[in-house]
C-alpha cells in the first residue's frame, strides 16, 4: 500500500495518466453566466488560486478552459455538482452536470472548450468536477475523435446497508456500466479497467474484493474525517495505490465519505506527455506540434474560445453526425 496526499491533480497509475479534481463554490451568476462578483485582482487568463472559494482557471469572463487540443488520450469528466459546456472543433456541443459523465477520445487530434456557465441567478453554483486522463494505446492513438455522453439516469448505482456505488466503467456484482467510447483501453473487458465513486455513510463498513493479478488498483479518499482499510487508519484527501490481489475492509469513520476508485490493466508502452499531447515518443510529440500548427485540428467553428450555450438550455448533447439528445 502505498500512500501520497491529494491535492488538486491526483497521481494514478497507468493506464491512467491523472485526475484534476475541481471544488469550487462559485457565486450567483451574471447575465454572461459569469460570476456576479469583480474580477478585479484575479490573472485573468490563468486564475489556479483560490480566491473567495473558486477560480476561472483560463476562463476570463466565464469559468473554465476555453478552446485547446488534445491528442493521443481520452477525458472521462464526472460533473458531481454543476454543469459543463462543451463545445469542439467537429461542430459538436454539450451540457452535462448534477451526476452525468462525459467520455471524449481525442484521438488523432480535437479541440474542445469545457466552460462551467453558472446559471443561477438567485443563488450560488458550486461545481464538483473530476476529469481523469486515460491513455490510449500506440495502435489507437490516431482514431477519429469520438465523445459520448454517460447520463446520470443510465449510470447503475448500486445501494447496500450505506454504501452507495457509482458504475462509471466496468462491472460490479453483476451490474454493468453504460459502456466506453469504441476505441477505448476500456472498451475490451479483458483490461477490466473499472471506474468507481463510493459514498460511504457514517460508521458503514464496505468489502472490496481482489482483482486479477496484474490488474492496477488506486483508491482516492477526497472527502470525510478518517476511515481504515484492513485495519490501517487513513486519513482524509489520501490517496492509495493497492494491492488487487488483496480482499479490502473498508471501515468509515463518523462522517459521510466519498472515495473514487480506479482499476485496469496496464497498457504497458512508452509514455511521452508535453500539455495536451500523450505520445510514445518524443518524436511523436514534436509531429503533434507541427500537426496542430498546420491544422488546428479542423479548426474552431463556434464564434468565440469561451463558447457556452444558451442559460435556458437543458442538458443535452450534439454530436458530430448532427445526432441530438436532449436530457432536459
Amino acid at each position: 500500500m502505498k500512500k501520497f496526499p491529494l491535492g488538486p491533480i491526483w497521481d494514478t497509475q497507468d493506464p491512467f495518466l491523472f485526475c484534476a479534481y475541481h471544488l469550487d463554490h462559485y457565486p450567483k451568476g451574471n447575465e454572461e453566466m459569469g460570476p456576479a462578483e469583480s474580477l478585479e485582482g484575479r490573472a485573468l487568463g490563468s486564475d489556479f488560486q483560490i480566491k473567495d472559494g473558486w477560480r476561472m482557471y483560463h476562463g476570463k469572463k466565464v469559468p473554465g478552459f476555453p478552446y485547446h487540443p488534445h491528442r493521443g488520450f481520452e477525458t472521462v469528466t464526472l460533473a458531481n455538482k454543476g454543469y459543463c459546456d462543451h463545445s469542439d472543433s467537429l461542430g459538436a456541443a454539450g451540457r452535462f452536470g448534477d451526476g452525468d459523465v462525459q467520455w471524449m477520445t481525442a484521438g488523432i487530434g480535437v479541440q474542445h472548450s469545457e466552460m462551467f456557465p453558472l446559471l443561477n441567478r438567485d443563488t450560488e453554483n458550486p461545481l464538483e468536477l473530476l476529469q481523469l486522463w486515460l491513455n490510449l494505446p500506440r495502435a489507437k492513438k490516431f482514431v477519429q475523435p469520438h465523445f459520448k455522453m454517460l447520463w446520470r439516469e443510465t449510470i447503475p448505482e448500486i445501494k447496500e446497508d450505506g454504501v452507495q456505488i457509482k458504475l462509471i466503467a466496468g462491472a460490479y456484482k453483476g451490474q454493468d456500466a453504460p459502456g466506453a467510447a469504441p476505441d477505448s483501453w476500456a472498451a475490451d473487458v479483458h483490461n477490466h479497467v473499472r471506474i468507481m465513486l463510493v459514498t460511504l455513510d457514517p460508521k458503514t463498513s464496505f468489502a472490496l474484493e481482489h482483482i486479477p493479478a496484474g490488474i492496477n488498483r488506486s483508491l482516492y479518499y477526497f472527502k470525510g474525517d478518517s476511515m481504515e482499510i484492513n485495519d490501517k487508519p487513513i486519513p482524509e484527501l489520501t490517496g492509495l495505490y493497492l494491492d488487487g490481489e488483496l480482499d479490502l475492509q473498508i471501515q468509515n469513520g463518523d462522517r459521510q465519505s466519498r472515495m473514487l476508485i480506479l482499476e485496469g490493466k496496464p497498457i504497458g508502452e512508452p509514455v511521452a506527455k508535453y500539455g495536451p499531447f500523450v505520445m510514445n515518443t518524443d518524436q511523436e510529440i514534436r509531429e503533434a506540434m507541427r500537426d496542430y500548427g498546420k491544422t488546428q485540428f479542423g479548426g474552431w467553428p463556434w464564434p468565440v474560445a469561451e463558447q457556452v450555450h444558451d442559460r435556458e438550455r437543458g442538458r443535452f448533447a450534439l454530436f458530430p453526425d448532427g445526432k441530438l439528445e436532449e436530457m432536459g
